[in-house]
Parts: C-alpha cells; structure tokens; sequence
C-alpha cells in the first residue's frame, strides 16, 4: 500500500496532525482535501437511516440501500479532492444500527485502524445515554481511550456532539446526560488534536422537519446539513454559506393532530424499541457493514468537476 501523504508533503501515517477542536465559519478554510482515506464509525446516525436514494426507507426495508451523514460528507470531499486533481477519496462506513458505544470502540475501532485510514469519524454514545442509568463520564472515558489510540495511529479524529433534545417530549429527559457528555467530546478533542461536529449547536436540527417519522434519525435534508457541518467541523468551507439557516416558519399544527401524531409515534416506534431492548435485542443484531472496504467515492459532481479540472489543465 502506498504511503499517504498530505498537500504539505509529510506523510501521515505514524504521526499526529493536530486538527482545530472547533470549525467556525470564521477559521481559514484549507484550500484542498488533504485526506485520502475515511473510514465512518458508530451507530445508526452514522450508518444512516430513512433515506435511500428513491425515497424514504426506515428500518422495516433493510435490503434498500440507506445513506447517511457520512457518505454525504465522503462524496462532498471526494468532489474536492477530484477538482484539485487529486485521487478520489476512499471510503469504509463500518457503522450499524443499534450499538452501544463499548460494541462501538470494541469491534469497529480496530477493523478501522486495520483499513490503514487518515481520517476516522467516531460518534457514538447515543443508544447509551438514551437510558435512564447511563454512567456518561464512564462512556467519556471510553470514548477517550479510542481517540488516544487513533491518534497514535496517525489518524486525524472526528467526533460529534449530542443534539439538543430541548423540544423532543420524551425524548428531552435526556437533555442533562447529552450536555454533559458533549463537555467530555469539547475536552477530548482540544486535549487530543480532535475535530468535532457541533451538532447541539445547529439551530436547523431544532425544526422536526429535519427528522424522520421515529423522530431519532434524520431526513435526506438533516443529512446534507449534517455533512455540512462536518465539513465546518473539519476546518472546511461549507457548499452553502446558509448551511444552518432554519428552514421558513410553518403554522403550528393543531393540537389534537399533535396528539395524534405523538401517538402513532409512540406505538410504531417506541413500543417496538422498548420490547427489543426488554428482550434483549437490537435492530442491529444480525447486520454487517454497509460499505467494510475503503473504495473511492466517484459522483457525477465530481466526475463533471475533475472532467473540467482536465479541460483546464489541457
């Protein structure tokens, strides 16, 4: 395999190339991708649920092919990489529904380190602080274990906040767990040389029509901004300046249609979630990894992009 190496000439594997902690849009943007290899890790948000290329799927369809955050993000940098005239960017997405952050850091970790990637994102954590009796500045702990050896291995991090639960019914008791841990996910990366994903921070995600009907994952829509805000996170310039701009106001429904909506979503997707997890089970138990082999990620932007970047350079 053949060395990787960064736009500055310096070889990235077996070093540490201290990444920002916070991507604001007033940090300078690099100018090129410099990463050759991603490899995405975690649960269900990462693995992406509820949107397939011809439409909404949830996890009754698990033969259609789902995207997610992640493989939005590795086609955005691919483009770049291709319009610099750069390689393709390489992709693994090693993440599955329903795990638990130690499965997380247990299982997909060290098949990443083995794919011999430049660039990992870990966000995970989120099945455990759903319950009630989660030790969060254990799962911290954890969590900082796994960063220390990715970074030891020479590979740049990053890592994504909790969203705010401050409008989700239910769902909001978890508000204390999330904000603590996200203070965990700040200090790590600043200690470690970490990127992170400000997701508590995106006013867009405050709008319900960012999220799928089990109101846990997001919609086509959520997932572009996501990606979005990784490439912030990532010292990146955003596609879109208006990335996080909150969607136009619509008329409050009424109430008994909210009613009526909280109980439709309580018996089509918390009922089913509470009997797996009383029997012990996941959504996730018998899936493997969508995308398990780094393979390089060609859309048609970026064909058209490198296809012009050829044109000039003739």
């Amino acid at each position: 395999m053949r060395t990787l190496c960064t736009q500055d000439g310096h070889t990235s594997r077996g070093t540490r190339t201290p990444g920002p902690t916070r991507g604001t849009m007033a940090d300078v943007p690099e100018p090129t991708v410099r990463w050759n290899r991603y490899v995405a890790l975690g649960d269900s948000f990462t693995e992406g649920l509820w949107d397939s290329p011809d439409g909404d799927a949830g996890p009754a369809t698990p033969d259609v092919p789902l995207r997610g955050w992640a493989d939005v993000l590795a086609a955005r940098l691919s483009e770049r990489r291709i319009a610099a005239g750069e390689d393709p960017l390489e992709y693994a997405n090693l993440a599955i529904r329903g795990r638990l952050l130690r499965p997380i850091l247990a299982d997909q970790v060290p098949a990443a380190i083995g794919l011999r990637p430049d660039l990992v994102s870990l966000v995970g954590g989120g099945n455990d602080i759903l319950r009630p009796a989660a030790d969060v500045d254990r799962l911290a702990r954890q969590l900082e274990t796994a960063v220390v050896r990715l970074r030891a291995a020479g590979i740049d991090v990053l890592l994504g906040t909790g969203v705010d639960t401050v409008h989700s019914g239910l769902i909001r008791a978890t508000r204390p767990r999330v904000a603590t841990y996200n203070a965990h996910i700040w200090s790590i990366a600043r200690r470690h040389g970490a990127h992170v994903v400000d997701l508590w921070g995106m006013r867009s995600l405050l709008d319900w029509r960012m999220w799928a009907d089990d109101r846990i994952h997001l919609t086509t829509e959520g997932h572009a901004r996501v990606a979005q805000a990784a490439l912030v996170g990532l010292g990146l310039a955003p596609d879109d300046e208006r990335w996080d701009d909150p969607l136009a106001p619509q008329p409050p429904a009424p109430r008994l249609e909210q009613l009526r909506g909280d109980a439709r979503w309580a018996r089509e997707h918390v009922y089913p979630w509470a009997t797996r997890r009383l029997r012990g089970r996941s959504s996730g138990d018998t899936r493997r990894p969508k995308r398990p082999v780094p393979e390089p990620v060609v859309t048609q932007g970026a064909a058209d992009a490198g296809a012009q970047d050829a044109g000039r350079r003739d």
